[in-house]
């Protein structure tokens, strides 16, 4: 009898190794694609090791030349507008400031600011405006001999703005004469902006008003901040 009992207790402990065995290989021995090759611990994947692409495309930018006439302490300023607008090269933004000066003086003399539209701000329209009102909507006999000197006079980053500040040194006709003015005039656009035009948004001089022609930019209107 006993011998009987030990061989039922043989049979059920084979068959209990048989049952957790089977449970081992298919909990232990199932394969999910997921596994890593053994040795691969430690080794950089492609995604920590390759630059993204956001920064593989984004251009590289050269080393800016401070155009003549611009004080070469602004360099960092300018490095810092170049940074945030990666469009920005101070000569051909000089360039473009220069060819604006003559539009915007002629425009104010002529009375016609029509041909200013995203040329210039709002709150710099409104006071041509009013100056242009105030003599009675009269064309002045004003006239641009030449543009001598044009330099950066200042530039900044402001939020998601950059603004450039150019000084005009020129000499300008009126009906009392020759006159030379330094005229201080900034420029803003959006800092990377597809549209490449930038916006006067405020006029200043260095001269005396007294020594300035008359209405020579807005000398009636508050300048614009």
């Amino acid at each position: 009898m006993s011998d009987g009992n030990a061989w039922i207790e043989i049979v059920l402990l084979a068959m209990l190794a048989a049952f957790i065995g089977l449970r081992l290989v298919s909990v232990l021995g199932k394969r999910t694609g997921q596994e890593r090759p053994i040795g691969d611990a430690f080794r950089p994947t492609a995604e920590i090791t390759a630059p993204s692409r956001r920064e593989a495309d984004r251009p590289v930018r050269g080393q800016l030349a401070v155009p003549p006439g611009t004080d070469r302490s602004l360099l960092p300023a300018l490095e810092a507008v170049a940074d945030a607008d990666t469009g920005f090269a101070p000569d051909r933004f000089l360039s473009g400031a220069r060819s604006a000066y003559g539009l915007i003086l002629d425009a104010f003399w002529s009375g016609d600011l029509s041909g200013l539209t995203g040329l210039v701000s709002d709150e710099v329209h409104a006071n041509l405006s009013a100056a242009i009102d105030a003599r009675g909507g009269d064309r002045l006999p004003n006239r641009l001999i030449g543009v001598g000197e044009v330099s950066i006079h200042d530039a900044q980053v402001v939020g998601q703005m950059v603004e450039v500040t150019v000084r005009f040194v020129a000499r300008i006709a009126s009906a009392e004469g020759e006159t030379e003015t330094r005229d201080l005039w900034t420029f803003s656009r959006l800092a990377g902006n597809p549209d490449p035009a930038w916006v006067l948004i405020a006029t200043d001089n260095e001269d005396d008003s007294a020594q300035m022609p008359p209405d020579h930019l807005g000398s009636d209107a508050e300048p614009t901040a």
